[in-house]
């Protein structure tokens, strides 16, 4: 990169203002964690607020619950964490949902379950995840769109801590949080499960951050792999994933939240990381290279395919490939872009891809954010560099229901698991609608094949069965492979936030950041900012879409197309502001946002989205 390179111009910092009093928190579905008890703002008079806008789907939300952990125990007698549950989904505004969601992912603070977005419309949230600080006294003092922002907050809460100490508005003790009564299980939200040479079945119960074996009959526990606690040893995994054999009688196991790849001997026990580092992957980082030293972010499903293991790396919304041979890993297709873009695989878009299925020359993906089916075609002539990527069906970010059919209009719900069968066609885990699909590549036609599955999220086949992980009724469940799909009525859903009304023509895009505290953008290298603007349709854009390094772009709106949304993705790095420092410590923020828009005369010319800034807009 060029030294020379000119600075990026920043979008203008907010304006000070007025201090603004948080909004009262309310939510339909009610609380969760708290014992039963109501919580008003009031309660947390005196404490340091953080409250985390998230839905259970996201990735990056899940990202941002890892990120916190440490601050909140760190800060237990002075931080309150609240998690305002706003959902994405119809299923996600099931409150059972909620709360199971919940304890999947180990949630040790107050949850407000708000399924019609009342708290996040008067917090003027526009993405998932958003962080809110509000200090003891009841005021709006940062928000932050996206992850990697942790670093940035604990600072503020050491000034916040700092400051009301000084003034006796700072108010020590323990929170009110409430954990729930543990249940008895043999399995606990198992994620995906394998069928090993020996008939017996190997399921990643990622909640208790253990692999379990279990006999042929999928009930009776032989044996229990790793601790079940959190860590990244021999015997720790966090949040293990998916699983696939290698040649040589290995698992491979996705250890999700450790970012790594593990392997366990069935035979002698042994477990062994071979790809990952156990830290997450940012922009910037290398994206290949020997595979220990090489960072991943959240691999959720592994399949052994072409001589290699291929990855769904959920957290980037890419596929990455492991080569056992080289101990090398590699980016085989996407562009860390969420959304549904076909095409060359280097060109393609995936949003967070969480189940692989290998059958022949193809590569079966269970592309979750975008409730898709799709697969990467392998090239005829065997070149390396001529993978495709192509969508069966789906149509996009914003676009979900449950409709049997051609293909071509046929919907699913953030679907996890995918399985090739016998004949040629595919069943996929229709998580969000707790059915098992089937997709005939001869046909082009979907159908249903089993309704009533708690989030099914895996499946594998067993002489004429098909053996089901049911991960919320936390089980195995064996269904007969029908002759014929059962049919149920057709069922159509867009994403529920509301739109945001803008004016048709020029249209202002501002990104907002400003440097935390103790920070600069670093612009050591040249830019430090990225910006890429598209639209579903394209044809609302009719300039302003593409890449840049300056965090605001004039955008042209097409007065004949009423609504769309707008797809934005924003970065921007930061160093620590320290002379003395010959090597800062540098922090990645980085937001991918879709704004529903409507085209309304006389409306707003101007758009700011929060990257992170203080009084945000």
């Amino acid at each position: 990169m060029n030294d020379a390179a000119p600075a990026p111009t920043p979008a203008p910092a907010p304006r000070r203002r007025a201090r603004v009093r948080a909004p009262e928190l309310i939510g339909k579905g009610g609380w969760l964690n708290t014992g039963g008890k109501d919580l008003t703002l009031a309660d947390f008079r005196g404490r340091v607020l953080i409250l985390d806008f998230w839905t259970f789907c996201c990735i990056n939300c899940l990202h941002v619950l890892d990120e916190l952990r440490e601050l909140e125990e760190k800060h237990r007698d002075t931080v309150v964490i609240v998690g305002v549950h706003s959902p994405k989904f119809v299923h996600e505004a099931d409150h059972a949902a909620v709360v199971d969601a919940v304890e999947r992912y180990e949630v040790h603070h107050p949850v407000l379950d708000d399924p019609e977005l009342a708290t996040w419309k008067q917090y003027a949230v526009r993405a998932w995840p958003t962080l809110v600080v509000i200090d003891p006294e009841g005021y709006v003092v940062a928000q932050h769109a996206g992850e990697g922002h942790a670093h940035a907050i604990e600072r503020l809460v050491e000034e916040l801590e700092a400051e009301h100490e000084a003034k006796g508005t700072l108010r020590r003790g323990d929170g009110p949080y409430v954990a729930p009564e543990p249940v008895a299980t043999d399995l606990r939200f198992p994620g995906k499960a394998l069928l090993l040479p020996s008939g017996n079945f190997l399921v990643s119960d990622s909640t208790r951050h253990q692999l379990v074996e279990l006999s042929p009959d999928g009930e009776t526990v032989v044996r229990r792999v790793g601790s079940g606690s959190r860590g990244f040893t021999a015997e720790s995994f966090s949040e293990p994933q998916g699983l696939t054999l290698l040649p040589d009688g290995r698992v491979v196991v996705a250890d999700t939240v450790n970012h790594a790849l593990r392997t366990f001997d069935p035979v002698t026990g042994a477990v062994e990381t071979v790809a990952g580092t156990g830290r997450q992957w940012w922009q910037g980082s290398p994206t290949s290279g020997p595979a220990l030293e090489v960072d991943l972010s959240s691999p959720w499903d592994v399949a052994w395919w072409q001589g290699k293991v291929w990855i769904a790396m959920a957290g980037v919304h890419q596929l990455w490939t492991w080569d056992p041979e080289t101990a090398a890993v590699a980016v085989a297709a996407g562009t860390t872009n969420e959304g549904l873009v076909d095409g060359p695989a280097a060109e393609a878009w995936f949003a967070q891809p969480s189940g692989l299925a290998a059958a022949g020359d193809r590569l079966w993906i269970a592309d979750s954010e975008t409730s898709a089916l799709r697969y990467v075609q392998a090239p005829a002539d065997g070149s390396a560099d001529g993978y495709a990527i192509v969508t069966a069906v789906g149509s996009g970010l914003f676009d979900f229901g449950h409709r049997d059919g051609d293909a071509a209009q046929a919907l699913l719900q953030h679907p996890l698991g995918v399985t090739a069968l016998p004949d040629g066609s595919v069943a996929v885990c229709d998580t969000y609608n707790h059915a098992l699909r089937r997709y005939d590549p001869a046909t082009g036609q979907v159908s249903t094949l089993a309704t009533d599955l708690r989030e099914p999220s895996d499946a594998v086949l067993v002489d004429d069965d098909i053996v089901v992980v049911e991960s919320a009724r936390h089980r195995l469940t064996r269904l007969r492979l029908p002759e014929e799909a059962v049919r149920v009525d057709a069922v159509a859903h867009r994403t529920r936030r509301a739109a945001t009304e803008v004016a048709p023509g020029t249209l202002r895009l501002d990104v907002v950041f400003q440097a935390p505290a103790g920070q600069k953008l670093d612009t050591r290298y040249g830019p430090s900012t990225r910006l890429l603007v598209s639209s579903t349709p394209p044809e609302l854009l009719l300039g302003g879409e593409g890449q840049g390094t300056d965090l605001f772009r004039e955008l042209e709106l097409n007065p004949e197309v009423p609504e769309g949304v707008l797809h934005v993705s924003a970065m921007a790095a930061s160093c620590d502001d320290d002379p003395a420092n010959e090597y800062p410590a540098c922090h990645v923020h980085q937001q991918d946002w879709g704004v529903p828009v409507r085209l309304v005369p006389d409306a707003a010319t101007r758009l700011p989205l929060v990257l992170a800034g203080l009084d945000a807009e």
